[in-house]
């Protein structure tokens, strides 16, 4: 579950109301890296007096020269300010953060291998987290959108449409580990559904596996779910997020301008599809690998490819920008 986070200031990030988003403004492509621990913390470090939002907490990198490629400007950036030399590292989420007067693009890296340990060469001060938790630390706006993705399951599950209340009980062991289960249940009416998600959440978290509620989002706090997902009708009247950051916020995309909504939102992630052909939607008209993958690298925050794949398809689909799978048939079956 995300942590626990103030929402963004608006002196900082740019506010989702149009002006923000027409205006014009420079784009800054930026590779940051989280550099584990033994222990699976992460190294935060402080902005030095001088620089542009000095005194705030953010994940180590900097700015991509020209013809430099991402990885080779997280080695650079890593040996400069930290004298760390990068051995192993892998792609984590491509990820914007619209402020007022720019917008920043960070290719974000999970760097697992290293070697020397981290100096501060810049004259920043440097903490060791928990993996995922900023705590109570002043952070830059960014740094929420990676904190968010580092703890982001990678198996996103819906329910069947028609799915029997005792069926689903009894198969939710049989789902991956850490995976969060959506509770899409539209034949119920409100209360049924709130009743059968009572249920669901308590057993589910024995298991731990979160539970995503697509009805009111104020049930998400009330029955302590793992967060909400918008539909893309719901999406389309959001002007902010609707849930605390402690909680999940999910939406489906069909295209990019919902894709577009989900980031404006403030959604953690937004699920893309269909992909494939599936048998639900036999005339339904698929996107293609190579069209999510496009759409995927513009959106940027997590996706997940959604449509005629399942878990066997993820190392597939993360070559082509998928960060998790989503799926019906293929976990249930």
């Amino acid at each position: 579950m995300p942590s626990t986070a103030p929402e963004a200031d608006g002196l900082e990030a740019a506010e989702p109301g149009p002006g923000s988003r027409d205006a014009p403004r420079p784009v800054i492509q930026v590779a940051c890296g989280v550099l584990q621990g033994p222990a699976g913390e992460m190294l935060l470090a402080q902005r030095p007096a001088g620089k542009l939002a000095a005194g705030k907490w953010e994940f180590p990198g900097g700015k991509i020269e020209a013809g430099e490629s991402a990885r080779d400007a997280l080695v650079r950036e890593f040996e400069e300010e930290l004298g760390v030399e990068v051995l192993d590292a892998r792609p984590l989420a491509r990820l914007r953060q619209d402020y007022a007067d720019r917008c920043v693009w960070l290719d974000t890296w999970l760097v697992t291998r290293f070697a020397n340990e981290p100096e501060p060469r810049e004259g920043q001060r440097l903490l060791w987290q928990p993996c995922g938790d900023l705590g109570q630390l002043d952070v830059l706006p960014s740094c929420w959108r990676v904190a968010a993705a580092l703890r982001l399951p990678r198996d996103y599950v819906f329910t069947r449409p028609d799915h029997d209340l005792e069926e689903l009980l009894q198969g939710l062991e049989r789902l991956p580990p850490g995976a969060l289960l959506r509770l899409r249940l539209p034949s119920l009416q409100a209360l049924a559904y709130e009743q059968a998600a009572a249920r669901v959440i308590v057993r589910a978290r024995t298991l731990g596996i979160g539970v995503v509620l697509d009805r009111d989002p104020g049930q998400v706090e009330e029955l302590q779910a793992a967060g909400w997902h918008a539909t893309a009708a719901s999406l389309r009247a959001l002007t902010r997020r609707p849930v605390s950051r402690s909680r999940w916020f999910f939406c489906s995309a069909h295209d990019e301008g919902e894709l577009q909504q989900a980031h404006r939102a403030g959604a953690d992630a937004a699920v893309l599809g269909a992909v494939l052909p599936t048998p639900s939607h036999p005339g339904g008209v698929a996107l293609g690998w190579t069209h999510f993958a496009s759409l995927a690298a513009g959106a940027g925050l997590p996706v997940f490819a959604l449509g005629g794949v399942g878990p066997r398809e993820r190392a597939f689909g993360a070559g082509r920008g998928a960060f998790g799978i989503a799926g019906i048939s293929a976990y249930w079956s």
